[in-house]
Formats: structure tokens, sequence, C-alpha cells
């Protein structure tokens, strides 16, 4: 069993040489904790899908420390996305593009001709990349299908003895995972959404932009991460409320106060003393940066069977947040 030592950012070069080695090292983003191999070498890459006992056909997103680390495997950037990188890189933004025959291993791609390729806004992260030399895969650095980390010591929790180390820079700011836009396709499309809405895009792009693609089917290589798997899921039932709903669901929760864990708004806390609960913040803003916290916080302890979330209008960020939240829900609602 491997030691799993937390870096600190001042150890970013030896967290650098690790990676050079075929190690596996998690590092920090916007979104969410990524867990990182060299993307060029296939064993370190296969090493992250048996860390995380992911599907081997749920391709990884390779992240990258500029734009020009992207054109070494893609050739020359189509004038679209170069306006794309100009507004949203560094960002939350993960974009597909075709890319040359053979210049990533299978085990990134999945066999697929297409990558997603990503340059986070986390200085820390693209200082380890330029450190290693080489682009990085970048799952989420968490157990396949459990709640994805915002915090090194949430990644310690899951993967600790898997892998080599967690690069450590605090918590996350935006808490879901980026935006990923297929831009290898006629019409750019939506994959998975995120902190980059539809709209600012197409604003960018004077053209629409797609955005109901988020799953396949069983048979379908995916190409892109969370189109086709479980994902986000605690050990209990999660249950979305919608706004209208939570007088019956706190009164509900009441009755089953030992079992129940409940993530809300102060304001829908203060209804609910004497209740396990979970404070989200005020707005869909704080409730996507601390929703995989809470889901982790909750999945924790062990009589918890049930947890209630918040639902949020699915415009914007709200788009993003249903999305984690309705694959963490198995799309259940409350019903009173």
């Amino acid at each position: 069993m491997l030691i799993t030592k937390i870096y600190q950012p001042s150890e970013v070069k030896q967290a650098a040489k690790e990676l050079t080695l075929g190690e596996l090292i998690a590092f920090p983003t916007e979104t969410v904790y990524g867990l990182g191999a060299d993307a060029t070498n296939e064993q370190a890459v296969k090493r992250v899908y048996l860390a995380k006992g992911r599907p081997s056909d749920n391709p990884l997103i390779v992240t990258v420390a500029s734009r020009e680390m992207v054109k070494k495997y893609t050739g020359e950037l189509p004038e679209a996305a170069v306006k794309l990188m100009d507004k949203f890189w560094p960002g939350p933004l993960t974009m597909v593009f075709p890319i040359k025959d053979g210049s990533l291993p299978k085990a990134v791609t999945g066999g697929l001709k297409t990558a997603a390729f990503r340059c986070p806004a986390n200085q820390l992260t693209r200082t380890l990349i330029a450190e290693a030399g080489v682009p990085l895969v970048g799952p989420s650095a968490n157990s396949s299908g459990k709640p994805s980390p915002t915090t090194a010591q949430h990644v310690y929790h899951d993967l600790e003895g898997r892998i080599a180390g967690v690069l450590d820079d605090g918590p996350t700011s935006v808490g879901v995972e980026s935006t990923i836009l297929d831009m290898s396709s006629k019409q750019p499309t939506i994959l998975r959404p995120g902190a980059v809405s539809p709209q600012e895009i197409a604003a960018v792009l004077g053209q629409e932009v797609i955005s109901d693609k988020h799953h396949v089917g069983q048979n379908e290589v995916p190409k892109a991460p969370g189109m086709k798997y479980k994902h986000y899921a605690p050990a209990a039932q999660v249950l979305i409320v919608a706004q209208d709903k939570w007088d019956a669901a706190l009164a509900w929760a009441k009755d089953h106060a030992n079992s129940v864990g409940i993530m809300a708004s102060p304001q829908v806390i203060s209804l609910a003393p004497g209740l396990n609960t979970y404070d989200l913040g005020a707005d869909v803003v704080t409730a996507s940066q601390h929703l995989f916290a809470g889901l982790r916080y909750f999945d924790d302890q062990a009589e918890v069977k049930w947890i209630l979330a918040p639902a949020y209008p699915e415009e914007g960020l709200g788009e993003a947040y249903m999305n984690r939240l309705k694959k963490a829900a198995g799309n259940q609602f409350f019903e009173a």
C-alpha cells in the first residue's frame, strides 16, 4: 500500500517529480480536485482507472497549462475555439477536439478519435503541469460514483493508500465540474453542464449551442465523463425538495429525525431545530460550492438513510447544480 502524502504549495516541484515517475498526484482546480497522471503514459493512466474503480470506457479529461499544449495533440485550433479560450481560459470550460492519430493513449480517449481538454484557473495546478512538462489526465479524485472532492481531505478520505499524494490548495471555489463543450461536431454541443452556461458560450460564438445531450446509450462510448454512469451518489438516498415542498419535507424529517440529513439554506435550517443539517448557503452559487461537501458530510454518518437537498431553477449555474443533484438522487424528488 502506498503512503499518500499531502503536498503543500511550496512542494509543487516534488509533486511534479512523482508525476514524471508514473505516480498519481491529485491536484486542485477551481471546480473540484482532479486525479492526475501523465496523460502520455498509458500505464500511469490505467492506474487512474484502478485507483478510482472507474469504468475504462469513460474517457478522461486532459488537463493542460496552456493552449499551446493542446495544439501538440490537435494541430491548429479552429477560430471558434480560440475565441472561447480567449474568453474562458484558464477556467471551468472543457472542450472536445479531434486529435492526431496515436497522439494520446486509448486509455485516455476511450478509443475515440477525440479528446477533451481543459486549462484550469488554479495557478498552482498550471505550475504543476508546467513543472511535469506533460499534460495530465484529470478525472475527479474520488472513488468512482461517489461525491466529487472539493478539499484535499476529501481526496485523502477516498484514495489514501492508492495514490502517491495530494497537492493541497484549500477548498475549491466553484464546487461543480467544468462545462464540457463538444467542438468536434458541426454544431457546438454541451455534453456536461457546468459553471460556463450555454448562453455565455453562444454569446461568444454568435451561434446557437445545443445543450440537451447529457446522456448516451448503454452500448455507446461517451465522448466525455458523466454521460453514462451514475455519479456523485452517497450511500443514503438523496431526495430533491422543490421550494414549495419544504414544509411537508421538514414535517416528514421530524418523524424520521435520526435517519434524515437536511442540506438547505439558512432560512430552511432555521425551521428545523434539533434536526441533522448542513448549511448550503443562501443561493445556487453557494449551494454549488458546498453540494459535494454536504453529501460527503452525511455519507460519513451510517445512521443517515435519506438526504434532503433543495431544487433550484435550471438556468445558468442552476443547470449544472441540478444536473449533479439529479445524478446523486437518481432523479428522485420528495413527494408529500
